[in-house]
């Protein structure tokens, strides 16, 4: 049986190996992608908080905004939040996911955060294998091959734990630990010890990532947890990054073109003047909902309060826009199954789940991901220069 598994093991690595170690190794330099953004603009996502001084109003500070960037520029959603050392995040209608960081104690502006363009490459090869589709939903070749290696890793993960199980007790002893002090024992035991080792992590990713490569994958696991069939096949990009407003590109937007085809509320708050004063009213009136908040986005239409949680659950809240009157609060246990399995899938994918330490790990687990089929080349090409010697 086992040598069954040797050749599903062998002959689906070998093609797809290169690949898997780009994906895998894009993958660890993602993990980090907030902690260094931050590090290399401290001044952007650092304030120095004054004594005894309060943060002011948001009218206030949509106000100061409004006389330090060009008349062009709307402001649509202002993030406040609940630490005192972080500024806060201004996002206009016509800059996309960029936002314009300000002080939250005297409302000057520090700049544009944005991630590097770096940041950016690495998530196309990662995802696309720099071959990107030409619009949400649609394929394309290094989506497809992307799609097909992480379904073949999965294969080689499950058979190559059936192939480390080992024989006896002794075995166990030596297939748990890496020897250096042969160097050709060494090379075995980084492929075969730290593989069994990073296994289960790499699992994990695996079978979460799929649900951005293929439509049936992802229908299937949303109604293995629950959610709705229908939803999740019409989600291509189901826990994708939001900026740090909290809001999806796509789905403000969309909501945005319906609002203007139908001629919709959404459609006549755009074409009156919005009332910033409207936010000092809404944040009063959910003070006692944001007492163990992480982060509060006010739009011209609802508020989002995300918790204190690495698992992204957001409360929303909508309101009227003209007197600020809340309508609805809907808190996170309350949303759609569908919605929070999104965030649970990005989540267990990137390793946010547990904060920095899960980060971790999963940086190491990618990291012997992509050195796996390197060390199983090395492994099989020494092989076969023994058969023919």
């Amino acid at each position: 049986m086992k040598k069954i598994f040797a050749k599903i093991h062998l002959w689906l690595s070998l093609p797809l190996g290169i690949v898997l170690t780009i994906v895998c190794l894009s993958g660890a330099v993602l993990v980090f992608e907030g902690e260094i953004t931050r590090a290399l603009h401290p001044e952007l996502y650092r304030v120095a908080a004054p004594a005894d001084a309060r943060p002011l109003r948001p009218s206030q500070l949509a106000d100061r905004i409004g006389g330090q960037v060009p008349d062009s520029l709307h402001l649509v959603s202002l993030q406040l939040s609940a630490r005192s050392d972080e500024p806060c995040m201004a996002a206009f209608r016509e800059t996309g996911r960029k936002q314009l960081s300000v002080d939250p104690y005297t409302g000057r502006v520090n700049g544009w955060a944005e991630s590097p363009a770096f940041f950016g490459t690495v998530r196309k090869l990662h995802r696309w294998l720099l071959d990107p589709p030409p619009s949400k939903g649609e394929k394309s070749v290094g989506k497809a091959i992307v799609g097909v290696s992480t379904l073949a890793l999965v294969l080689i993960l499950v058979s190559g734990l059936i192939l480390w199980i080992p024989r006896s007790r002794k075995a166990l002893r030596n297939r748990l630990k890496v020897s250096y002090s042969d160097g050709r024992r060494f090379w075995h035991d980084c492929h075969v010890t730290l593989g069994f080792y990073a296994t289960l992590l790499l699992l994990v990713m695996a079978l979460t990532g799929l649900t951005w490569s293929f439509g049936w994958y992802r229908t299937a696991a949303y109604a293995l947890f629950g959610g709705t069939p229908q939803t999740a096949v019409a989600q291509e990009y189901p826990a994708r990054k939001t900026d740090s407003g909290g809001r999806h590109e796509r789905g403000r937007s969309g909501e945005r073109t319906a609002g203007r085809e139908h001629g919709g509320p959404q459609a006549e708050t755009e074409a009156r003047p919005f009332d910033y004063a409207v936010w000092d009213e809404v944040l009063g009136q959910l003070a006692a909902h944001c007492t163990a908040c992480k982060t509060i986005v006010l739009t011209q239409t609802e508020v989002q309060v995300a918790r204190r949680s690495a698992m992204r659950r957001i409360d929303r809240a909508t309101f009227d826009p003209r007197s600020g009157r809340l309508a609805e609060i809907i808190r996170y246990e309350e949303t759609p199954r569908q919605q929070r399995l999104r965030g649970w899938f990005y989540a267990f994918h990137t390793g946010t789940w547990g904060g920095i330490w899960t980060k971790i790990l999963y940086f190491l687990a990618a990291l012997t991901g992509a050195s796996l089929p390197l060390t199983g080349y090395w492994l099989w090409w020494r092989r076969c220069m023994n058969k023919r010697k």
